[in-house]
């Protein structure tokens, strides 16, 4: 139910690491992300750990989502001084078509130990269900 939207992810994720390139806004870096059914519901789990609740935005548009987050560097004291820095900061977003089976008007979203939760309920229309057969007259073949 679930389309990937940018093929090329991988190779972005692996250029960042070796160029030791930040995500800007014109030019986000992408977040893991897992996706899978649960019952009666689609669960996304993207993994923003450092960012702050209120750097993470998450948009519907028709079918498109998109989740965009910011990880702002730590203030530091002026007698502090930096010996390795490896994790990346900058601009991170993903986006997920969603099919036309889910209903987006009813996406939860939590964030815990910084981990993005999105739990998006399968419309009543996309469920499985048992078609009834009336008791109707039966029908006269006509020869001719």
């Amino acid at each position: 139910m679930l389309m990937r939207t940018d093929p090329f992810r991988e190779l972005d994720r692996i250029a960042q690491q070796v160029l030791n390139t930040t995500g800007t806004w014109s030019r986000p870096s992408a977040m893991p992300m897992d996706a899978y059914r649960e019952g009666d519901e689609y669960v996304i789990a993207l993994d923003l750990p450092g960012v702050a609740k209120d750097a993470i935005d998450i948009d519907v548009e028709r079918n498109m989502l998109t989740v965009k987050a910011e990880r702002r560097p730590v203030a530091k004291a002026d007698d502090v001084q930096m010996e390795l820095s490896e994790r990346p900061l900058g601009v991170f977003s993903r986006q997920v078509m969603l099919a036309d089976t889910l209903d987006t008007e009813h996406i939860d979203a939590a964030y815990d130990a910084g981990v993005l939760t999105l739990r998006i309920p399968i419309a009543e229309r996309a469920k499985p269900r048992k078609i009834a057969i009336g008791g109707g007259s039966a029908r006269k073949q006509i020869s001719g």
